[in-house]
Formats: C-alpha cells, sequence, structure tokens
C-alpha cells in the first residue's frame, strides 16, 4: 500500500509541476501583453519558478517531509541565484538563449530569493491541498455503494 501511496502522490505532484510551468511560461509570454505590471511578470515568474523547484524535489525525494523539502529547495534557489554571479564566455552565452534564461535566469537580483521563498510555501500549501483533496475524493469513492450488473 506504501508504494501506492508515492506513486499517486508522484503522479499528483508532476501534474502540478506541469501546471505550474505552464503557468509560468504563460505569465512570461503574454503577462505584459494582458497588461499585468512588469514587476508582477518579473517576480510571479520567479514565484512559479520557486514552486516548480519544490515539485520538482518533491518528486526526487517523495518521502522526505515538507520542511526537508522546503529547506533543499531554498538552497537549490539561493545556489541557482548566487550562481548568476558566476560570468564566463560559454555561460554568459547559454543564458542568452531560452532554456538558459529559463534554467539559469540572466542577472542576479536578490528580490528574486524572496520571490523563490513565496513560491516554496505555495509549492507547500499546494501540495497539501491536493493531498488533502485526493484523500477525500478516495475516501468517498471507498463508500459509494457497488452497482450489482
Amino acid at each position: 500500500m506504501r508504494t501506492r501511496t508515492l506513486g499517486a502522490a508522484t503522479i499528483r505532484r508532476a501534474c502540478l509541476c506541469l501546471s505550474v510551468i505552464v503557468c509560468g511560461l504563460a505569465l512570461r509570454k503574454f503577462g505584459l501583453g494582458l497588461g499585468l505590471p512588469s514587476v508582477l511578470v518579473k517576480y510571479g515568474g520567479s514565484m512559479l519558478w520557486g514552486t516548480m523547484v519544490f515539485f520538482l524535489m518533491a518528486i526526487a525525494a517523495p518521502g522526505q517531509s515538507h520542511r526537508r523539502l522546503a529547506l533543499i529547495s531554498v538552497l537549490l534557489a539561493v545556489c541557482v541565484e548566487l550562481f548568476r554571479l558566476v560570468h564566463t564566455p560559454w555561460l554568459d552565452d547559454f543564458r542568452l538563449t531560452t532554456c538558459g534564461a529559463l534554467l539559469l535566469g540572466r542577472v542576479y537580483s536578490p528580490w528574486n530569493m524572496l520571490a523563490y521563498g513565496a513560491g516554496i510555501v505555495l509549492g507547500m500549501l499546494l501540495d497539501r491541498l491536493a493531498r488533502s483533496a485526493f484523500t477525500r475524493t478516495r475516501l468517498s469513492a471507498q463508500h459509494l455503494p457497488h452497482s450489482a450488473n
């Protein structure tokens, strides 16, 4: 039964992670065109990036507590942000690509770390909400009378 629960949690987290990625990409691509303030587009995207990191860590280490996942996620996000202070020609060239900008970012900003932290907290909340919704759905399905066909 434990393996089945971990598998369901991993699938649930993968779906949430993909949803967050889609929302982040949509925010960055269409946010300004929709008239959203640039600060919301920039730091909202950073917040969603932090949420994505939380879910990736939760998928990679499914048995860990939310607190430990959050700590690992914060450490990873801060390292990525501080890595933006490192400049080499090949790394700067990679950062100019779409993939490089999405994975590593281009410019260091201490405010990003605050946005990542908020995103990680959001990830914890979404994970708890999704888990309780999944549990309620599973419990209510167990209590439904089975039809005799």
